[in-house]
């Protein structure tokens, strides 16, 4: 029975889908094909649900990293008959490299295993089961290699040891001395219009592979405090990022738990404009530019003439509106928390707030957009005049709440967001009248929220107008220049929010919120460093960056009493906090030299 914890994993990726490996060299997950397709491992989710696993026979402790700059997982096994080093990379296309990772993945997964003293005997056991655990599939040796094929997937496995076949898995056993290789590759194919899967050479795969991610990171050159940090971090969000289109998906992973034995679990393996504009300022930060008119091509493509509909919020990997829930009854969940979901009903959702968010992407990319290409003016004005029509409206919210409807406080923000940079554009995006039209409404928002967010017997401004109910999505008004971080009003709020959410420097989104939330901790950070108050900043970010697993990875909110990390794994949402906060500090660094004063004395965390 596996019992392992959501950050005993690390992540591969190869441009198209992602595949989680545990500490123990058992592959948990993999959905080939698209981060969204069905899984052929997914252990993480029911004991049953398929795996791979290639581990020492005897007792091990475990020390693993990433081969350097890249997303290639090296663990190194230690028994008392020696020490093993186990290989695990999601292929890319041969010589791919740069901007071209993932175009063209071969959906491949290989793994090497290396004897690094004395005799350690090993034990494989492969077991694929389709569809999310519900189909086992026919094991058949052909042509020297293993074929699983059910329904409308097939893999191919290859391997220098001989395996043994049994119903629906395969076993094999080796002694892995010093200097021995033993090397597997594993292809994925569809069934049916397709030939069967390439399975390259590992050792050559592996190298081309590190070599990939390499050059990716040699391309973006981010210049600040906390590097290591955000190179890690933007090579995350780089292997969340479906490669043909160029969306960048939430989570590898569905129905993790926000709270073990919770029912809050959802499939984050879908692409949120939120997140788009979001993903695009720490591509910024990072130094990713070319990125840009590549991800606003694809958003415009998806949200295609809306008019006068609603702006839909989400989209799969290649667009699809329709992402209707679906539960796996087969599958216990995480820890035994259930349901486990496919779909996200989130996408029936209004959500103002990606208004601003969008708009404020373009204009922080504004000069790598323009001239606009007619569908990208089209799309903004379209989501300014939507902002001007809707803000008064109530919506779910940044948080998604389902079944009901609030004024929040930061949707308004987010919609005066909107509105104030159509205005920043002005011509280049509208006529005279409808910039005076989106300037008279900016300026009735602004208002609005100042009077309704407010609470006096707080002191703070509240998630929902007219409310006294605190809520850490406030703290985005001094990120987007709604109010100075300074301002009064903005740093009771700060200190209110503190005082009631935060523990151990995790901030959760409400009261009663089940565990920190990653992002909102590292909004914190940003705050204080705008309001000048960068030691704590500082202190603050190297107490987060160090939460992170062994590998550098966060999910999705964090336990602030045991320190187990909780939802979808890994989050692109966490990783972007980190890398948009470091870039903040990395700005008042800069405005600190330009004045002549030092800046304040900090010690990164390594990850």
């Amino acid at each position: 029975m596996w019992s392992g914890q959501i950050s005993d994993h690390g992540f591969l990726a190869d441009g198209r889908s992602a595949a989680l490996v545990d500490r123990s060299g058992s592959v948990n997950w993999w959905c080939p094909g698209r981060y969204d397709a069905p899984s052929v491992f997914a252990r993480l989710l029911d004991d049953d649900a398929g795996h791979w696993s290639i581990r020492p026979v005897a007792d091990f402790t475990v020390e693993r990293r990433y081969l350097d700059d890249s997303l290639v997982l090296r663990t190194v096994f230690r028994t008392d008959q020696g020490e093993v080093a186990l290989t695990d990379a999601l292929a890319l296309e041969p010589g791919a490299r740069g901007h071209d990772l993932g175009l063209h993945s071969p959906q491949v997964l290989v793994r090497s295993v290396r004897g690094l003293t004395g005799e350690v005997p090993m034990r494989m056991h492969y077991r694929p089961c389709f569809e999310y655990g519900r189909t086992a599939a026919y094991l058949v040796e052909r042509n020297g290699a293993l074929e699983a094929v059910a329904g409308a997937s097939r893999l191919t496995l290859r391997g220098s040891v001989r395996l043994s076949c049994g119903a629906g898995d395969a076993t094999a056993t080796f002694t892995a001395r010093v200097g021995t290789i033993h090397n597997f590759s594993l292809g994925y194919a569809p069934t049916y219009d397709s030939p069967p899967p390439d399975v390259p050479n590992a050792d050559q795969t592996i190298a081309d592979t590190v070599e990939g991610w390499r050059s990716w990171v040699r391309e973006h050159d981010y210049q600040g405090p906390y590097a290591a940090q955000v190179r890690r971090s933007a090579l995350v969000v780089q292997g969340m990022t479906y490669r043909p289109g160029g969306a960048v998906v939430a989570s590898a992973t569905t129905s993790l738990p926000e709270k073990i034995g919770g029912d809050r679990n959802y499939d984050y393996r879908y692409v949120w404009v939120r997140d788009f504009s979001l993903t695009l300022r720490a591509l910024w930060r990072s130094a990713c530019f070319d990125e840009v008119q590549r991800q606003f091509a694809w958003l415009s493509r998806a949200m295609g003439r809306v008019d006068d509909q609603p702006v839909p919020i989400m989209y799969g990997v290649q667009g699809e509106r329709d992402l209707t829930e679906h539960r796996l009854e087969q599958l216990g969940g995480y820890r035994d928390s259930t349901p486990v979901m496919i779909g996200n009903d989130a996408w029936r959702q209004r959500q103002n707030d990606i208004f601003g968010e969008a708009l404020d992407a373009a204009w922080l990319m504004r000069d790598r957009l323009e001239p606009f290409d007619p569908e990208i003016r089209h799309l903004l004005r379209l989501l300014a005049n939507e902002a001007m029509r809707d803000w008064r409206l109530p919506d779910a919210g940044m948080w998604e709440e389902r079944g009901i409807e609030h004024h929040h406080v930061s949707s308004k923000v987010q919609c005066w967001v909107a509105l104030d940079r159509a205005v920043r554009f002005g011509d280049r995006l509208g006529s005279p009248q409808e910039v005076a039209r989106w300037a008279a409404t900016r300026d009735e928002v602004r208002a609005a929220v100042l009077a309704r967010g407010w609470n006096e017997q707080l002191g703070a401004y509240t998630g929902v107008f007219d409310s006294d109910e605190l809520d850490a999505s406030v703290l985005v008004m001094p990120l987007v220049g709604f109010l100075p971080a300074d301002d009064p009003r903005m740093r009771s709020t700060v200190r209110a929010v503190q005082r009631q959410l935060s523990h151990d420097g995790l901030l959760r989104r409400w009261d009663g919120d089940p565990a920190g939330f990653v992002i909102c901790s590292f909004w914190l950070v940003g705050c204080l460093a705008l309001a000048g108050e960068r030691d704590r900043a500082h202190q603050l970010f190297g107490a987060l960056a160090a939460r992170v697993n062994d590998l550098g990875l966060f999910a999705e909110q964090i336990d602030p009493l045991t320190g187990e990390q909780l939802g979808n794994f890994p989050q692109a949402f966490s990783h972007i906090g980190l890398i948009n906060a470091a870039g903040i500090l990395t700005d008042m660094e800069h405005d600190s030299a330009l004045r002549g004063s030092p800046p304040p004395h900090f010690t990164p965390v390594r990850s």
